[in-house]
């Protein structure tokens, strides 16, 4: 679970920057999915989270990349 989330942290600094690096952020993005779907029902209590924020970094990286 904690590699995830510095998947997730990787693409939220992509994202936050002001000139956001919009390819670095779809591969931690797309690295952080990847994680979480081939460990699928193994990270216990936090994975409901973990999929939370997948979502959430998804929809940012959407909102950055229409503008």
């Amino acid at each position: 679970a904690n590699h995830a989330v510095g998947l997730y942290e990787l693409a939220a600094i992509h994202l936050s920057s002001p000139e956001p690096d919009l390819a670095a952020a779809a591969l931690a993005i797309d690295a952080f999915g990847a994680v979480l779907e081939s460990c699928s029902g193994r990270l216990g209590e936090d994975e409901a989270t973990l999929t939370q924020a997948l979502t959430t970094i998804r929809m940012v990286y959407v909102t950055h990349s229409s503008s």
